[in-house]
């Protein structure tokens, strides 16, 4: 029966009824592995309730992103390996032992302190002794964009970095020219290459704009969704489907969906 309020004990206790055997089949059929897809798709729809500044929508998602964690404990608790105390309990230590300037007698006067704190305690917990180990500890299944802006950042804190934005997009520039020189061969590898050499750059100027660069493409790609469904709405209004259009028809109506 529903109650007007639920703790999170309340939510263990749900998921350990759900995957019992008096609960549902496809949560007891559930894995770690079989989960992953979940966990991906509620963090970008939190991500989502972000951008839209919905608070209830933000609430709605958060909870689902929560379910997702209490799962996968209680996974692993029936398989004798952590639950969701070890979880909470690991966190914490970790928040405490790495915010040594709150917790502890280190300083930390800006947020630039902090990080470099933070990354430090970080290598010394893991045992990381040199900075390549830096860069391969950033997690390969990362969306690629995220994964390059994470590993030039940590480059950066060694000093490998450009010296001003103005080197920065000039290397735009000379990624571009090399992608021109190859792109009308048939070396498919090269110029998969030089792509990657491009994309890897836009992320470097990204980063020195203080742009997530994973953020900046999702607007476009919402941006560009919007516009295209103005050109097919006002094709209707033609008579005309997309198809039935020029290019040049469709261009014109683009550049009117910028002022929409």
């Amino acid at each position: 029966m529903l109650k007007e309020k639920y703790t999170f004990s309340d939510l263990i206790d749900i998921m350990k009824l759900l995957r019992s055997e008096k609960g549902c089949p496809w949560d007891r059929e559930q894995t770690h592995e079989s989960l992953k897809k979940y966990l991906i798709e509620e963090t970008y729809e939190v991500l989502e309730a972000i951008d839209l500044n919905d608070k209830d929508k933000l609430c709605e998602e958060l909870g689902d992103l929560l379910l997702q964690i209490v799962f996968h404990a209680q996974i692993s608790t029936e398989n004798e390996g952590f639950g969701m105390d070890e979880i909470i309990t690991g966190v914490c230590k970790k928040m405490v032992t790495r915010h040594t300037h709150v917790f502890g007698t280190e300083k930390a006067e800006t947020a630039d302190d902090v990080v470099s704190n933070w990354e430090a305690i970080k290598k010394k917990e893991k045992g990381i002794t040199s900075h390549t180990d830096v860069l391969k500890d950033v997690p390969s299944n990362l969306p690629a964009l995220m994964r390059s802006y994470k590993i030039q950042q940590k480059a950066a804190q060694v000093g490998f970095d450009w010296d001003n934005i103005e080197d920065v997009i000039s290397k735009v520039y000379e990624e571009l020219e090399e992608l021109k020189d190859v792109y009308n061969s048939k070396d498919v590898a090269r110029i998969n290459d030089e792509i990657g050499d491009v994309l890897f750059s836009i992320v470097n100027l990204s980063r020195f704009l203080k742009v997530q660069p994973e953020l900046a493409l999702t607007g476009t790609i919402n941006k560009f969704i919007k516009r295209f469904g103005f050109i097919e709405s006002e094709a209707k209004k033609q008579g005309k489907t997309l198809e039935e259009m020029s290019l040049d028809e469709m261009e014109e109506l683009w550049e009117k969906a910028k002022y929409k």
